[in-house]
């Protein structure tokens, strides 16, 4: 009898990070490796958050393959910071695939080899049997896996829509294989929760052609779109309008061409000739032109906040000019996306701001959901990738389906589920996971503490008390200088600087007195005795910072005396 364990590293009550195993009699199989962006909280100077591989790593002999299904940065873009730790076999299809390449890259992992697999295929790892499914995604070559096991088969949807209007076969859905597998005895679906509570379809509603067309078709204005650069599905809607009604494309980032590029290449979809222009062509002076600034995160918000302000080398905007939000906001974009409207109003342009419960993200809503149960029919039923509300919803819809509340597993990060032949024995392992987070200059892993020193920089300020001694007297030869940061109204600032320069200079004194100057221990004492001071002063606690400096003045004492 086979012993399964399925667990999440991240992706459970959370929007993002997506990073889930499975567990087949001690063989580990990996499913997904993406980040997710810091809320407005969680900042400070951190670029994104990637999961804890410490499990992974300590059972590194264990981990038969990872398996990415799809090109977005949630479920592919920690992949790297892994593999700089750990060897694994990667699995992915043939889009996906180009994009881990120059994820490769950034990480300087040579060699890499992916395994390249089918939308639709059955193939084997490490003796077990796994299947793969086509589902429909905002990027193309999307797939789900199914992982055969004694007591059924084990299926990852990871995100989908029923769109029965599209029919790219780089996109779409393919419901005969979807049944298949359905009558194969399923233990466990693992299904998507983002749009969980969402009614209806999701299709036709995450097309956003409808609600830009006429801005195409009315105006010889320029327009400016913001989009993901990641959402495929919305840059060939582009495209497609601009070619319908004769007007160029410059796009402001060359990622969205090398994507396009690498599409057509694959043969996955067809660029309209003479569309798109190259920014040499590209000029200011160019009316009936779209201008496409795409990014990740932030950094649409960011840049075309910056050419609404003037700051851009490429871009000035017109007061005639239409700005299409096609990128919705998303958890950690709030600030940036507020700055870079304001900002544009006082720019004085046109500002087209695209509905979020209009025009829906491509996530499986209530109705997909529900498909999927009914095709799948599996025995246990596990809500995956959302807040916890998204995942009770989705166990809600499970429920409405007749499945009972004994058949649905509800899991947080780090915990297992474990069954035993087709029966679940045990929800109550768990370990303990930490948030890795990825500093913006360098790609470091930050710790707790780095994070908690910037989170004091920024509530709290800092000061810092400099003071030059004679190396051989200890006497004070220079300052103290002290220099206050974001604690002390100004006011306030001549008196409480004062005794900060006060205190420093007692404790120095002090030790020397008594025989027990050590540099390192001094700053010590003076930092707690500063800290107090200030806490009491100012009700603030602010990092302390203070430098004490030795110069050895022996040689030219030793000339003096001559």
């Amino acid at each position: 009898m086979q012993k399964i364990r399925l667990m999440a590293l991240g992706g459970l009550d959370e929007d993002g990070k997506n990073m889930y195993l499975v567990e087949i009699d001690g063989d580990i199989f990996v499913l997904d490796a993406g980040l997710k962006y810091p809320s407005e909280s969680e900042q400070l100077g951190i670029e994104y958050i990637i999961p804890d591989f410490t499990y992974l790593i300590e059972h590194k002999g264990r981990v038969k393959g990872i398996f990415i299904s799809h090109g977005h940065d949630d479920v592919m873009s920690a992949l790297g910071h892994l593999l700089t730790q750990i060897d694994i076999e990667v699995y992915a299809t043939a889009l996906t695939a180009k994009l881990l390449d120059e994820e490769f890259k950034v990480h300087k992992l040579k060699n890499k080899h992916i395994h390249v697999i089918k939308r639709n295929d059955t193939f084997k790892v490490a003796g077990h049997t796994i299947h793969t499914f086509p589902v429909m995604q905002s990027i193309a070559d999307g797939v789900g896996f199914a992982f055969e096991t004694d007591s059924g088969l084990i299926v990852y949807t990871s995100e989908f829509i029923f769109d029965y209007d599209f029919l790219n076969k780089a996109f779409s859905m393919d419901i005969n294989a979807l049944s298949n597998l359905g009558q194969k005895n399923v233990l466990v679906l693992m299904s998507e929760s983002t749009g969980s509570k969402r009614t209806g379809y999701t299709a036709p509603k995450h097309r956003i052609t409808d609600h830009i067309e006429h801005y195409f078709e009315e105006t010889d204005r320029r327009l400016l779109i913001t989009l993901y650069r990641q959402n495929l599905f919305r840059i060939m809607e582009v495209l497609e309008l601009a070619a319908k009604y004769h007007k160029k494309v410059f796009f402001y980032n060359d990622e969205h061409v090398k994507l396009l590029k690498t599409v057509d290449d694959l043969g996955y979809y067809k660029i309209p000739q003479n569309v798109i222009i190259s920014g040499n062509e590209f000029s200011n002076d160019m009316k009936d032109v779209v201008i496409v600034f795409s990014g990740s995160g932030n950094q649409v918000f960011k840049l075309v906040n910056n050419v609404a302000i003037g700051e851009d080398h490429l871009v000035e905007l017109h007061e005639s000019d239409i700005v299409i939000i096609a990128s919705p906001v998303v958890p950690g974009t709030e600030k940036n996306a507020t700055a870079m409207e304001n900002d544009l109003y006082k720019a004085g342009v046109s500002i087209v701001k695209l509905n979020a419960k209009e025009i829906l993200s491509m996530h499986a809503s209530i109705e997909d959901l529900k498909m999927m149960l009914y095709l799948i029919r599996p025995k246990y039923y596990l809500p995956i990738k959302g807040e916890y509300s998204d995942l009770v919803s989705n166990a809600d819809i499970a429920v409405d389906m007749g499945y009972t509340p004994d058949k649905i597993i509800i899991l947080d990060n780090g915990q297992f589920a474990t069954l035993e032949g087709s029966r679940l024995a045990s929800t109550g392992d768990q370990i303990e996971l930490e948030d890795k987070a990825i500093d913006a200059s360098d790609m470091r892993d930050v710790s707790g503490m780095v994070l908690k020193d910037r989170e004091k920089l920024s509530t709290d300020g800092a000061i810092i008390c400099g003071i030059v001694l004679d190396f051989k007297t200890k006497k004070i030869i220079g300052g103290p200088d002290i220099q206050s940061r974001g604690v002390i109204y100004l006011k306030d600032a001549e008196h409480i600087l004062a005794e900060i320069g006060n205190i420093l200079i007692s404790t120095i004194e002090r030790n020397v007195e008594e025989g027990t100057y050590e540099n390192m221990q001094v700053r010590k004492e003076a930092r707690e005795q500063i800290s107090r001071y200030v806490l009491k002063s100012t009700g603030k606690a602010p990092m302390i910072l203070p430098a004490i400096v030795e110069i050895n003045l022996g040689e030219e004492s030793g000339k003096e005396g001559d």
